[in-house]
Parts: C-alpha cells; structure tokens; sequence
C-alpha cells in the first residue's frame, strides 16, 4: 500500500470526522437532521454522525450509501447503537443504486462538496424521492464574498488532496435550484472559530416538485 492509499484509508477518514462533529457543525445538524421523515435516504451517511439527530418515531425506514468502506463499518456501528435497522450500501451518488421514488426523504450533509459530478447526484437524488419529497441539505460551499473566494480557489487544489476530493468553492442551494429543486432556505452564514475560506454554510429544504 502506498502512502496516498494508507493515509485515504486510515487518516483521511478520521479527519472528515473530526471536522464535521465540531461543537458549531453539531448545532447545525441539530437543525436539519430532526427534520427528516418517513422512509429516508441518506447521502454520505459514513460514520454515522447524524444518528444521533434521527426521530426514529418519525422515520419508517433507513438507508445510505457511503464509497469509503471505514467510514460505511462507522454508520453500522452507530445504527446498532441507536438500536435501528438500517440498509447501508458501499456505493457513490453518481449511482444509487434504489430505484425511483423510493423515499419520502433524502437527508444530504456535508457531502456535495467531494461527489465526483455534483450535477448527476443532484439528478439521482431527484430520481430516488417520490413527487413532493424532501432533500434536508447542509452543505459547505462557495462564500459570497469576492475576497474570500479568491482564498478558496487559491487554497482548494491544495485542500482536496487533503480533504478527500472536497471542494471548496461550489455553490449549494443555487446548485440544487439548477437541478430542478424548489429550495427554502433555513440558513446561511459563516461557521464561527473555523477559517472562513472552509466555514461558509447554507442549509435548508430542496422539495421535488410532485
């Protein structure tokens, strides 16, 4: 095994997760996950951090996809613990492999930014939910401000070596608008404590239209 492949698959992992159970980040999740219902898909479900934002009450069923095998044992682990069935698949979002109008809910965090083609998830995303479904997303993008998007696109070939293909200058809810989305905002803003080329935030509601 080279170095490349050793640190995606031992170092790599523990890093995402660090950075995306920050103290800020959980808040954040604590606002969108709770929001998920019926049967519910999630996107990037590795490591198994929005587990403990569920309502399994709420929820009819669970299942997910996540390409790197570590963190997909990570979710299954928390599955277990929250004492739920699950159905969680090593896969990419280019190709889910569910088949149409299978949810009622896709749940989306922190994902979209390393997805090979962000344009064809967004189409199976759409696929996958059934007409008036929802897409819960809070995602990290492109900011709004010129100087600060000058800092990610000098900083982002840098970052995805590092950061497992995550990128840091795509746009997120205008994105899924483009995808044929109709998108309510819940929230924007910049992640305080962290720096502000990574720390720009939205977070809402993408509904297909049905």
């Amino acid at each position: 095994m080279g170095i490349k492949s050793w640190y995606e698959a031992n170092i790599m992992p523990r890093l995402i997760t660090c950075a995306c159970s920050q103290g800020q980040v959980m808040k954040r999740r604590a606002a969108v996950v709770p929001r998920a219902r019926g049967d519910v898909f999630e996107l990037g479900c590795g490591g198994g951090i929005n587990h403990a934002f569920y309502d399994p009450q709420a929820i009819t069923s669970y299942a997910g996809i996540d390409p790197h095998a570590g963190l997909l044992e990570g979710a299954r682990a928390a599955a277990r613990e929250k004492g739920w069935a699950a159905d969680l698949r090593q896969g990419r979002g280019e190709a889910i492999p569910f088949a149409d109008d299978s949810f009622d809910c896709v749940v989306c965090t922190f994902t979209l930014c390393s997805v090979n083609n962000p344009a064809q998830v967004m189409a199976e995303l759409h696929r996958i939910l059934r007409p008036g479904g929802e897409a819960l997303f809070l995602e990290h993008g492109r900011a709004p401000d010129p100087a600060v998007r000058g800092w990610q696109h000098r900083i982002e070939p840098v970052w995805k070596r590092l950061a497992g293909g995550c990128h840091l200058t795509r746009p997120i809810a205008t994105a899924l608008e483009g995808a044929g989305f109709a998108v309510e905002r819940l929230g924007e803003g910049y992640t305080p404590q962290a720096p502000r080329f990574a720390g720009w935030m939205e977070w809402g509601v993408a509904r297909k239209f049905g």
